[in-house]
């Protein structure tokens, strides 16, 4: 296997900067919905000092004690945590793994590793591709995107790299090999923009034990076919972020609760032949296409695993324990759009370009043409210099 993929390009080549995926440190800082986010805080913050420290499950990275700066772009509290008796800070959405949006304490005073870096670059303009564990054999995508930012979790495998598409905010600045755009509009006869190429590496990349390669065709007109996909996949993927629509699959295939859910759903299970998804005791989905049921990442049924996050038992006593007492409503919403996500990401990859037979642009043709390897300045994060962010007990930071 080495032998062919070796001169196959990697995302690593063509996106340089890369971050590491967010080490969270205490798992009750993320929940499935915001008010249970705000409970977990005032719990926590009413606490006596023995008990506030239990609950808080210090690590050597965070302890009650930590002094350290607030997260860019966050109005958080940069006292040391001990201290802390104000109100919680507004809850952001995160991708927390594929094709789960949870929501997040923003506070970098909980989180062992938030990777300011990201943070600086999150706007209204940022997209992050997110690359997948490499499980071998195992069915599932090399690449997601989403609008939300990412934690890096993969459900299975070693968790891959984060890459935004923007290195300074505003959409500034593309996080790309510089050259390679040009490069790219030579050949194929007309302009490329950097969504043009993360398009297209959602569409045509693969897993691979190097990481996540990104083979690039010499033919005109099977890029333009896997950029349109790319899109495509693009638009189902952001969920209708950055101007697009949420997804939809058409009329008759629309997943609808043809039974209440239970209040408190503990199983999930699949009709094959009703193409039901079974929620609990008398829960009923349908449609709900094979497709979607059976999308695996990293070998993970991704349906199964969202439903898990929201159902397994947490230890009593534990900040995670703090839950909604039943299913609410908008789980039920989430889990309809994530059916329609998985069956539009399914037909979609199975529409992937077929690259056997064409001339590739290989890594040493990268490297002939100059634009490998990149330089070190491209894999380093940008100076951002024109946002105050608040160092720790209220310091200005310097960034």
């Amino acid at each position: 296997m080495r032998a062919v993929t070796d001169d196959v390009p990697l995302l690593d080549d063509l996106m340089p900067w890369s971050v590491a995926p967010l080490r969270l440190g205490r798992p009750w800082v993320v929940a499935p919905d915001a008010r249970t986010l705000r409970a977990r805080w005032e719990a926590l913050v009413r606490a006596g000092e023995d008990e506030r420290a239990a609950l808080f499950r210090p690590t050597r990275a965070r302890t009650l004690t930590t002094s350290v700066a607030a997260l860019p772009g966050q109005r958080t509290a940069t006292a040391r945590f001990a201290r802390e008796a104000g109100p919680c800070p507004e809850p952001v959405r995160l991708a927390h793994g594929p094709f789960d949006e949870q929501w997040l304490l923003p506070d970098h005073r909980l989180l062992d590793a938030a990777r300011p870096e990201l943070w600086r670059v999150a706007d209204e303009r940022q997209v992050f591709a997110v690359e997948q564990g490499y499980v071998p054999r195992a069915a599932g995508p090399a690449l997601l995107m989403t609008a939300a930012l990412p934690d890096g979790r993969s459900p299975a495998g070693r968790p891959g790299r984060i890459r935004p598409l923007y290195r300074r905010p505003g959409g500034r600045e593309p996080n790309i090999a510089p050259g390679l755009l040009e490069l790219l509009g030579e050949r194929y006869g007309t302009g490329v923009a950097p969504e043009d190429l993360t398009a297209w590496a959602l569409a045509a990349a693969r897993p691979s034990p190097a990481g996540c390669a990104v083979p690039l065709p010499a033919d005109p007109a099977v890029w333009a076919a896997g950029v349109a996909l790319g899109r495509r996949m693009a638009d189902v993927q952001l969920r209708g972020a950055r101007g697009g629509e949420r997804p939809r699959l058409p009329g008759g295939r629309r997943p609808y609760v043809r039974a209440t859910l239970p209040a408190r759903p503990h199983l999930l299970a699949y009709e094959a032949e009703d193409e039901a998804l079974l929620v609990g005791d008398g829960g009923r989905i349908s449609p709900v296409p094979a497709e979607a049921w059976e999308y695996r990442v990293g070998g993970v049924r991704i349906l199964e695993l969202w439903f898990e996050r929201r159902t397994a038992p947490a230890q009593s006593g534990t900040l995670e324990a703090i839950r909604p007492a039943t299913w609410p409503q908008e789980w039920t919403s989430e889990l309809l759009e994530l059916i329609t996500v998985l069956a539009l990401q399914a037909r979609l990859e199975s529409e992937r370009p077929d690259l056997s037979g064409t001339e590739p642009l290989t890594r040493t043709g990268l490297r002939a043409a100059g634009v490998l390897p990149a330089p070190g300045a491209a894999r380093r994060p940008a100076s951002v210099l024109d946002r105050e962010e608040e160092g720790p007990e209220g310091q200005l930071s310097l960034l």
